[in-house]
């Protein structure tokens, strides 16, 4: 096997692994998104359940929520960021020892059309688990707010026994 034809063997391996490693994030992003789709449902299906005298099973599925699409978005950034890293500092670097670039053109066609500010599918991504995280976050507002109420007139009421009733 000659030098280029071991070239073209690495690149063509390394390749398929880029393909493998972009089929592994839409797997992962399926999964937060049925993730998410599951947490509300059993935020409607479990929305009576009660736990420790005041939480609230939707305030636990809120929070789980918010978690899970903050984790979700830093999927998103990581996976974006090593995408890049396999693109512009690998395949491209092999790429310059071979007369056609296809990597290198496809890198620049995406770096373009990011100048003109079209959405890309990890923006779309991004997109939806902000969204999702901001739906959580307030459901988790709207069980947690009666809960301060309550521990708030609690310690009004406490105050004014202790202070004998002013």
């Amino acid at each position: 096997m000659d030098r280029d034809e071991l070239i073209f063997k690495e690149y063509e391996s390394y390749c398929k692994q880029k393909e493998n490693f972009i089929n592994r994030n839409f797997v992962t992003n399926r999964f937060y998104m049925a993730a998410i789709v599951i947490l509300i449902f059993a935020m409607i299906y479990t929305s009576n359940i009660i736990f420790l005298d005041k939480i609230t099973a939707t305030l636990v599925f809120a929070l789980l929520g918010v978690s899970i699409s903050a984790l979700w978005w830093m999927n998103v950034d990581s996976y974006n960021t090593l995408i890049k890293i396999k693109y512009s500092d690998v395949i491209e670097k092999i790429e310059e020892k071979f007369p056609v670039k296809p990597f290198t053109d496809e890198y620049a066609g995406i770096a373009e059309s990011r100048k003109n500010k079209i959405f890309m599918f990890s923006d779309i991504q991004k997109l939806i688990a902000a969204g999702s995280a901001l739906f959580f976050f307030a459901v988790c507002i709207s069980e947690i707010t009666p809960l301060v109420i309550a521990a708030f007139n609690k310690a009004v009421d406490l105050l004014v026994k202790v202070k004998g009733g002013i």
